[in-house]
């Protein structure tokens, strides 16, 4: 299991970020999205295993990635656990946001029937209290992670000071 992450580099990422993770972020942009679920899957079931930070963001991309194969069947548990992960963390705001994401993914792709399942899941998952906080206004990131080659969203990130961001995927600053 070690030995997929100690791979050959990437040309231009970080020594310090695992090759699966960039192979999977180089796959998902290239719309080899079966390929990039099965690389994302297999990081983020070690990542779970383990409490890891970035377990719930790569169980995301993961769901995504089936969905957007046209794998709806296989993309909906890594969805769910992603969401969940995010609600266990109290990290709401994330999570309404992934949430809101996906559902408009979902419905994109003629999904309708998993896209009401991931509205009941959030409407269950995410407290009564939670009204939602107002976005920031942030200054502009890469489309990239420079690092990993993830997606960059500013309002997924993690914010570590007002001009830098934290990659939710592989935890390099990116400003």
């Amino acid at each position: 299991m070690r030995r997929m992450f100690r791979r050959d580099r990437r040309k231009g990422f970080s020594p310090e970020v695992p090759p699966i993770l960039q192979e999977a972020n180089m796959a998902f942009e290239k719309g080899e999205y079966g390929r990039a679920a099965e690389r994302y899957e297999k990081i983020a079931r070690v990542a779970d295993a383990r409490g890891g930070r970035y377990a719930p963001l790569l169980l995301l991309q993961a769901g995504r990635a089936r969905a957007f194969a046209g794998q709806a069947p296989l993309a909906i548990p890594s969805l769910r656990r992603g969401l969940e992960l995010l609600a266990e963390r109290g990290q709401y705001p994330r999570l309404q946001q992934a949430g809101t994401r996906i559902i408009a993914e979902l419905k994109e792709r003629g999904l309708e029937v998993e896209a009401t399942n991931i509205e009941i899941l959030i409407g269950t998952i995410l407290p009564k209290s939670f009204t939602g906080e107002p976005s920031a206004k942030r200054p502009a990131l890469p489309r990239h992670c420079p690092s990993c080659g993830a997606p960059l969203r500013p309002d997924e990130v993690e914010w570590l000071d007002e001009v830098t961001a934290e990659c939710g995927y592989c935890g390099s600053p990116v400003g």
